[in-house]
């Protein structure tokens, strides 16, 4: 394991009067409770590594709070895929420079992908007592656990279960690291190698972590999750295999899976998606570029046709899924007849959702050694024309579910309206009195825009809706 072992402050410990006691007169007398707070921004494996460092803090007797100050251990689960998400994370950072004005026994840790050269993060940020990699979440934990003994489990504390209700979705990796070189991304050098889990690993976590606290949809996580298996060797499974694994499992109502990359979507993959009712008919598949020169300095490995092909081959399989995908804007050199060629491919493609992202330089990726030559005005044009057109191809594309009846997984209560999603991944709000928290609902929709939709309670199947 990778974590610093430099101690600054330890955390809260119980006080001599406590030892020699028994655990019951121990629990009565510890001091406060001790509390952690968690800071999380970037993808959703540095939110499945978040889940995690919380339940594994819970166990040691530790329970949340929604500010850091007053906590007794503040922990930063960090991103930096893009220069905002890193300027986030040094603000938040900065934010903290004072943290132990308010608990001098308070502890500062910091994990996932800003963490590259800890001696010189140590340096920048000497009021950080360590620095953890990503997903190093054993290495997080065993430090805690030196400097704070666990609380004992019959302590008349209670221990808030982490998250403080019961999950409705879980996420769960299933890989970790990439072995593409695209040029322009920070994640293969923060994060290493492709590594894919074991198969039984894999469903003793969603027996236990997922079925086992309740949750009733999983999503398989992984930087390139369609390669899974491809460093293990011939004859490892496949991501075909793993969802047709994990669909066994009686429990579970939802299956999905992200990110894709298009040079490994097989059509083992797609005829298993098609032939599985628990597994969401939605495919992330980035795309980046609609010009073959891009790609090819991209280092992307694949041609605009190849892409054409792959999602003409996916909606012939599996009717009615939907896609989305991911665009960058403004890396070197693109002109306007590439960009074009980029806007030209979503307007055509017609995708469910677009996520665009203008280009900034990451640190030593070998697209940084280029001129980012195209000004900071005109990727914010560029960004904007797609962002109008992507808007209205989803308005279009939802307006063909007006009056129609979807089935909703439930998530959680927003605003006075149940929010949840469809199969397809579109968000739909509905009123109603009852809880319907972890429950699927017919919901008939009234009003769709481009990025959600209103509906009302449809007549409800018992089967469909409660599924106990």
């Amino acid at each position: 394991m990778y974590h610093n072992g430099v101690q600054k402050k330890s955390l809260r410990r119980p006080t001599n009067r406590t030892r020699g006691l028994t655990k019951t007169q121990s629990a009565a007398k510890l001091p406060v409770m001790r509390q952690y707070y968690l800071w999380t921004i970037g993808c959703q494996m540095n939110a499945a590594d978040a889940a995690r460092v919380g339940q594994g803090l819970q166990e040691m007797g530790f329970v949340p709070t929604s500010a850091p100050r007053g906590a007794d251990l503040v922990a930063l689960i960090t991103c930096v895929v893009r220069q905002s998400a890193e300027d986030k994370v040094v603000g938040r950072l900065t934010s903290l420079k004072h943290l132990k004005r308010h608990n001098s026994q308070a502890s500062l840790v910091v994990m996932g992908c800003f963490v590259d050269d800890r001696t010189a993060l140590q340096a920048r940020f000497p009021y950080v007592d360590a620095f953890f990699q990503p997903s190093d979440i054993s290495g997080l934990l065993e430090w805690v656990r030196e400097r704070a003994p666990a609380t004992p489990r019959d302590s008349t504390r209670e221990i808030v279960p982490y998250p403080t209700s019961q999950p409705v979705s879980a996420f769960v990796p299933i890989s970790y690291g990439c072995d593409h070189h695209c040029t322009y991304c920070i994640v293969r050098l923060r994060r290493g190698r492709q590594q894919s889990r074991p198969l039984p690993d894999i469903l003793t976590e969603v027996r236990d972590w997922v079925v086992g606290r309740g949750a009733r949809e999983v999503t398989l996580l992984g930087q390139n999750v369609d390669a899974y298996g491809q460093d293990m060797g011939a004859g490892a499974p496949d991501l075909a295999d793993v969802l047709t694994a994990v669909h066994r499992f009686e429990g579970l109502w939802r299956i999905r899976f992200l990110t894709s990359h298009p040079g490994h979507i097989t059509p083992k993959l797609i005829r298993t998606v098609a032939s599985l009712p628990k597994a969401c008919p939605h495919f992330e598949l980035p795309v980046q570029s609609g010009d073959d020169q891009i790609l090819r300095r991209m280092g992307r490995n694949y041609t605009v046709a190849e892409y054409h092909e792959l999602v003409a081959r996916i909606r012939e399989q599996v009717p009615g899924c939907s896609i989305a995908t991911d665009v960058i804007v403004g890396f070197p050199g693109e002109d306007e007849a590439q960009f074009q060629a980029t806007y030209d491919l979503l307007a055509s493609k017609r995708f469910d959702a677009v996520h665009i992202a203008k280009y900034s330089p990451r640190p030593g990726t070998p697209a940084a050694r280029l001129p980012d030559d195209v000004s900071a005005g005109e990727k914010e044009r560029r960004r904007a024309l797609l962002e109008e057109l992507q808007t209205q191809i989803a308005a279009e594309i939802n307006a063909t579910l007006q009056q129609r009846t979807v089935e909703v997984w439930v998530e959680e209560r927003r605003r006075g309206k149940w929010k949840g999603r469809t199969l397809t991944n579109k968000l739909v709000f509905f009123e109603d009195g009852a809880n319907w928290r972890g429950r699927l609902a017919k919901v008939q929709i009234t009003w769709a825009g481009p990025w959600s939709m209103q509906g009302r309670l449809a007549e409800q199947d018992s089967a469909s809706s409660s599924r106990e």
